[in-house]
């Protein structure tokens, strides 16, 4: 649900993934409420209680930094809900999206820092005073360090002392292998913080790491979406080196990005991957990001659940959701940690920090922009995986699809076929994988293999954990009656 989208609220996902329907006179997502680092909100999925995981979306959705779905033909291959106005784009809004771990994107609350300039101090007045208390804060400070330094000084060389010192280890401290310290120095290295700039200078900061030795970077889409189109991208390791980037490919229903470090140093250490089907609930996590633009901040949790479906936007007009089986984790995510690792106890990958659950007050300091309330949400590695070498390989996404539109309206008890698609076209794809499994429209799909489905957002979810050419087990009711069928997924190229 941020991080990245970390700075957007999102809505709960609902829990069937199959094709999207527009949602009949959706009303309209407004701009998510988080600001500044490139963690989105998530929007709270239909069906799912409580569940922004993201800044503010529409209601019920959780969000990724950035929350809103964008308008135009929809890219999973999904018809708009029965009663939708043609024109109408799909997705619609998902209800309850969490936000981008960021905050939000494309000068939209931005999933980053914001590149805007501060605002002047004041001179005189309020601003002056508060200056001249911390100046002298500082200096009694320093004057009591040097006292309380002296005394001790003295008072260690005194026959009375019963203190006890440890022996110096001239900065050698050996820290056990698998403890946080060891992970930490070990994956910092390979972590980097991504500045992205549109044409027009709106931008933000957000995470990635080092995906291989040919200087390819996994991150989160909406991280660096506002670069895509002529914009400037660059990634700064934190040794302080900076490089400038290309975007390879970019998936928005996923939320996957790969970009290309230009001229990539030759000891470039890509993270070992991890098996995120393998991940329990309880397990530790270790998240690095750079959340409100603080680069390489290292925060602690556990796995708080697996599979949890989460649709998240960032909040602009033109942006389309994204779905996920998300890992959750209590590990601290802001806007800024999207695009970071969130790694195991052995300092492995498995996920991809992607969005957050915001409250709905939100606002840091007055800043307008929520934080963490422990409700963090991950890709899971072995998706995101797939889908980069994908990228790396033909710079486009490949989604797998059931061929049939399904409802993002809750309470209808699953996903829910509807009973027209896009533009008026059947909502049931002729000779595609519904129709040959003679799934038809009205038909309730309530469980994929052995998973509840309890939404379309949630099935679509759960539908792109799959690959094309995979058969699973649909569950479906049919006039009080329910039925068990086969499907072999069919694939849709790109996102649009």
């Amino acid at each position: 649900m941020s991080t990245e989208n970390e700075g957007n609220a999102v809505p709960p996902a609902p829990s069937a993934p199959p094709v999207p329907v527009e949602t009949p006179a959706a009303p309209a997502q407004g701009p998510s409420p988080a600001g500044g680092a490139p963690t989105a909100p998530i929007p709270a999925v239909p069906g799912t209680p409580g569940a922004p995981e993201h800044e503010s979306a529409p209601a019920g959705m959780p969000a990724y930094a950035s929350n809103g779905a964008g308008q135009g033909a929809d890219p999973y291959g999904q018809a708009p809900t029965q009663g939708s106005a043609p024109e109408a784009g799909w997705p619609p809004p998902p209800p309850a999206t969490p936000s981008y771990a960021d905050g939000g994107g494309s000068g939209h609350g931005g999933w980053g820092s914001s590149y805007q300039e501060p605002a002047p101090k004041p001179k005189n007045g309020r601003g002056g005073l508060v200056a001249a208390v911390l100046v002298a804060a500082l200096v009694a400070g320093g004057v009591g360090g040097g006292i309380g330094y002296s005394l001790a000084k003295n008072d260690d060389n005194s026959t009375d002392s019963t203190t006890v010192s440890a022996p110096s280890t001239s900065g050698q401290v050996k820290r056990a292998s698998g403890t946080v310290a060891s992970v930490a120095a070990g994956a910092l290295p390979s972590t980097v913080t991504i500045e992205a700039q549109s044409t027009s200078g709106e931008g933000g900061t957000g995470t990635g790491f080092v995906f291989d030795k040919q200087g390819h970077i996994l991150t989160n889409n909406h991280v660096v979406a506002d670069a895509v189109d002529g914009g400037k991208l660059t990634a700064t390791f934190p040794s302080g080196k900076k490089y400038d980037a290309e975007v390879v490919g970019h998936a928005q229903g996923y939320d996957v990005a790969v970009i290309k470090l230009k001229n990539a140093p030759s000891d470039l250490k890509p993270l070992v991957l991890g098996n995120s089907d393998e991940v329990a609930v309880g397990d530790s996590t270790i998240a690095i990001g750079a959340p409100f633009g603080l680069s390489n901040t290292v925060t602690t949790g556990i796995i708080s659940a697996k599979n949890r479906p989460v649709a998240s936007s960032d909040g602009s007009a033109s942006s389309k959701s994204s779905y996920m089986s998300a890992l959750q984790t209590d590990a601290s995510i802001n806007p800024g940690n999207s695009g970071g690792p969130l790694l195991d106890a052995s300092g492995a990958v498995i996920g991809i920090n992607s969005a957050i659950q915001s409250s709905s007050s939100g606002g840091l300091g007055g800043s307008g922009q929520s934080g963490s309330i422990g409700l963090g949400f991950a890709i899971p590695i072995n998706q995101a995986k797939y889908v980069a070498q994908q990228l790396i390989q033909t710079g486009k996404p490949v989604y797998a699809k059931i061929g049939a539109s399904v409802s993002l309206e809750e309470g209808t008890g699953g996903a829910k076929i509807t009973e027209q698609g896009a533009s008026g076209s059947s909502s049931v794809e002729p000779g595609g994988p519904a129709a040959k499994a003679g799934l038809k429209p009205g038909d309730v799909i309530t469980k994929l293999d052995d998973m509840t489905v309890d939404s379309g957002p949630t099935l679509i979810g759960a539908i792109w954990t799959h690959k094309p050419g995979d058969t699973v087990k649909l569950t479906y009711t049919r006039d009080g009656k329910t039925h068990t069928v086969d499907v072999t997924l069919g694939s849709r190229e790109g996102d649009s």
